[in-house]
């Protein structure tokens, strides 16, 4: 099971203020259960993983092999947590270099630069491929425009029936312009459940079926997610990392205004963009949350690890541990020491690794940054899928304990609106005048 290290936030806090954080988490804790705070509507997620439709889920797994046997490419259309949750997992799982002739996964729709969507088509012209395009309402902008040109493609390549057998589309159950396009196209449909958030919305046919498709093993993953949920609904305060995550995140969170995820295993570098919308898009609001950042060590020690070390003191780490490697090797002795490492003769690298982390949380505790230290396992199927749900759950108590709806992002079509006037789209006629004047 995962573990909370706190020992390293203990000399920046007291023992009365963590009672009292202690206190909210709980209160906060039976909130989220309970199904009674802001935004109780979008918490279909806390019993997902036991209340999943199997049919989809078998379809799922059908649909990923088809994928697999006529396809070289999978190009996923989709932003935010239409993405970002099957990219987290995708990228810790497969290897760091690719093997024979696996299926590729590509991500599009998740920005708008010209130069990625030319230099995409030009490279699927000669490559066979499938899309899965995931959107809700099918018009938000950036997957629409992706959506557009690659289908366009695919029809051009390989015909509009077969291109219909081809394009999987992850949409709303009854409405909007993608589901309306499905049925009048015969796309085989996947469901964005109403009463799940993007961002809260992984372990559903969003990240499933692009998941499967890259080879994983969801079963594991959807295991991994109902111990996790298990583990939530049932330990006491002591014992889950769940309530303890939060309370100490929130308290370090009224001293420091940065929470920085920190890894030492680059495979895990999506997994800190999908955690840092989670905390973003749930917590950032009302002028109030924690920023979340994250940095990718021993690399970033080499940039930015002389302003954590000695810089403004704005922030607390959060460090994965990953415990067991999924592979390691020993240190040599080589005849002439030139580089000094011959004392590290028959270490592992992990262990290098590890020793690196201990020395870089010492040093950073001494120069003022708490730690807290969240110990996986092993980076696998089974572990991800806690470890996510993990997140999750936590995430929503720390934003009931700050009075925040977890589950809704207002600030988010501020932007939009200004970008719909300024494209001149109908509409939107007094806004565009204002935003010229400016």
């Amino acid at each position: 099971m995962l573990k909370i290290n706190n020992q390293n936030i203990l000399k920046f806090v007291n023992q009365a203020e963590l009672k009292l954080e202690e206190e909210k988490a709980i209160e906060s804790y039976k909130t989220l259960v309970n199904k009674n705070g802001l935004g109780n509507d979008f918490l279909g997620w806390i019993d997902y993983p036991i209340n999943y439709d199997k049919e989809e889920y078998d379809r799922i797994k059908k649909a990923a092999q088809k994928i697999r046997n006529d396809s070289e490419v999978l190009v996923v259309i989709g932003i935010g947590g239409s993405y970002l949750g099957a990219k987290a997992v995708i990228e810790a799982l497969k290897p760091y270099f690719k093997k024979g002739k696996d299926l590729e996964i590509i991500f599009a729709g998740n920005n708008l630069s010209a130069s990625y969507m030319v230099e995409l088509l030009k490279y699927l012209e000669n490559k066979s491929f499938s899309l899965n395009v995931i959107s809700k309402s099918g018009t938000t902008t950036e997957p629409a425009i992706a959506f557009r040109l690659l289908k366009e493609l695919l029809i051009k390549k390989v015909g509009k029936a077969e291109a219909s057998k081809r394009i999987y589309a992850t949409t709303d159950k009854q409405k909007g312009a993608l589901r309306t396009l499905a049925n009048s196209e015969g796309y085989e449909t996947f469901i964005v459940p109403d009463d799940i958030g993007g961002r809260y919305s992984w372990f559903t046919a969003v990240g499933l079926l692009p998941i499967a498709a890259a080879g994983f093993d969801i079963d594991q993953l959807m295991k991994g997610s109902i111990d996790s949920r298990n583990d939530a609904l049932s330990l006491d305060f002591k014992n889950s990392p769940f309530l303890q995550y939060a309370c100490y995140r929130h308290l370090l969170g009224t001293k420091k205004g940065i929470e920085i995820l920190v890894s030492f295993e680059p495979k895990l570098a999506y997994l800190a963009e999908w955690w840092k919308q989670l905390y973003g898009e749930s917590e950032g609001k009302e002028n109030k949350g924690i920023y979340p950042a994250s940095l990718i060590y021993s690399t970033d020690l080499h940039s930015m690890g002389q302003f954590v070390q000695e810089g403004s003191r704005l922030m607390f780490e959060t460090v994965l541990n990953i415990k067991q490697p999924n592979s390691d090797m020993k240190m040599a002795k080589e005849e002439v020491d030139l580089d000094g490492l011959n004392y590290l003769e028959g270490v592992n690298l992990d262990y290098v690794s590890k020793m690196a982390m201990e020395g870089t949380i010492l040093a950073h505790v001494d120069g003022g940054v708490p730690n807290l230290v969240i110990e996986v396992d092993k980076i696998d199927e089974y572990n991800l899928g806690y470890l996510l749900y993990f997140f999750m759950f936590s995430c929503g108590i720390t934003c009931y304990m700050s009075g925040i709806n977890p589950f809704n992002q207002p600030g988010v079509e501020s932007y939009k609106k200004n970008m719909f006037a300024l494209l001149n789209k109908p509409g939107y006629e007094e806004l565009r005048k204002a935003l010229l004047k400016k």
